[in-house]
């Protein structure tokens, strides 16, 4: 493994380099938001892709798009380390992207069980499968999330903080990265770790998040709803610049300072919920609808956003786009779902 990587040699391996050309690329959780937007970064990029998929759901971007037919897909759940190790073995997996989780801070509130089973069993039995069989696996990236940090009184949160969650949500993440990070430093599996904010973008089906359910409301001439009071500030990140996160993580492997590290990706902006909403509000011309406030929410961290320091500076890594050019995207890739048109 090289010492470290200057920027230039960085550089030096984008899209354009060939990179994944040929490259074998296991992807859990290829049907939620993120995942199809990877696996549609790979396959363009000649990657060969192979995907877990537990429930085929036909409204998800993986087969609205066609790249279900791209893509070869292994059947079963993280939570059966035996499928795991198929997909790795009877595919000779050489790179593993695990995005695979239950991704919903309310429903592990609601069901702790459930999540701690996917999430943390999960990548153990991932980790643990890739472990088994080094001579095939060269790099593996773990989406992690900033919930890993649990709510800390300094912001924004550095990777150098400690991991404290403590609601279900948070706890299944913290657990999940420093069972990654034990892989790596006990083992030597080729780890990276990606702590994101709140990500947004075409394909995020799960209506109970706030820009997916508030572009819906709005289409529908309803009132969005917003759970807390609207005042909770967050980082919110476009979906495409986390898979061009990812991917970078994964290409970048072989330096020293990025194996085994975590990396945060923000924009490093303060957003309040409120802020959002009316930013799509006014993107799809609905200001004369007003949201609805429950302020209710349960088990969420009431201020949290990330510095992304680390990844500019090892990586060279920034978002390409801002908050409103994400968000004009969305709406119009939720407008064209809806319509039947080409999302």
């Amino acid at each position: 493994m090289e010492e470290g990587c200057s920027l230039e040699d960085l550089g030096a391996m984008n899209r354009s380099s060939g990179y994944w050309v040929g490259k074998r690329v296991f992807v859990t959780g290829p049907t939620g938001v993120v995942g199809s937007w990877v696996v549609r970064d790979l396959v363009e990029q000649g990657a060969e892709v192979v995907v877990l998929v537990l429930d085929s759901n036909p409204q998800s971007e993986l087969y609205r798009s066609g790249l279900i037919k791209r893509v070869t897909v292994v059947n079963g759940a993280l939570e059966d380390f035996t499928v795991l190790e198929r997909a790795i073995v009877g595919y000779a997996t050489d790179t593993v992207i695990h995005l695979g989780a239950q991704a919903i801070v309310e429903v592990a509130y609601r069901s702790p069980l459930a999540s701690y089973e996917t999430n943390i069993r999960g990548t153990w039995n991932l980790l643990e499968a890739c472990r088994a069989h080094g001579d095939l696996v060269k790099r593996v990236v773990i989406a992690s999330s900033d919930k890993a940090y649990g709510e800390q009184r300094q912001l924004p949160y550095t990777e150098d903080m400690p991991l404290e969650g403590r609601q279900p949500y948070e706890v299944s993440k913290s657990c999940a990265d420093l069972i990654a990070q034990s892989y790596f430093y006990t083992y030597g599996v080729p780890v990276a770790i990606a702590r994101c904010g709140n990500i947004y973008g075409g394909g995020d089906l799960n209506w109970t998040r706030i820009v997916p359910g508030t572009i819906r409301s709005l289409y529908r001439g309803e009132s969005p709803v917003i759970r807390s009071d609207g005042r909770y500030i967050r980082d919110y990140i476009y979906v495409k610049d986390v898979s061009r996160a990812y991917l970078m993580l994964a290409e970048h492997m072989g330096c020293s300072d990025v194996c085994g590290g975590s990396f945060n990706f923000s924009p490093e902006s303060r957003v309040e919920v409120m802020e959002i909403v009316n930013v799509i509000r006014q993107i799809m011309k609905c200001d004369h609808i007003q949201p609805t406030l429950l302020n209710q929410a349960k088990g969420e961290i009431r201020n949290q956003y990330l510095s992304s320091e680390k990844a500019k500076r090892v990586l060279g890594w920034t978002p390409a786009y801002s908050l409103e050019q994400g968000l004009k995207e969305t709406v119009a890739w939720y407008v064209a779902f809806w319509r039947g048109g080409d999302a």
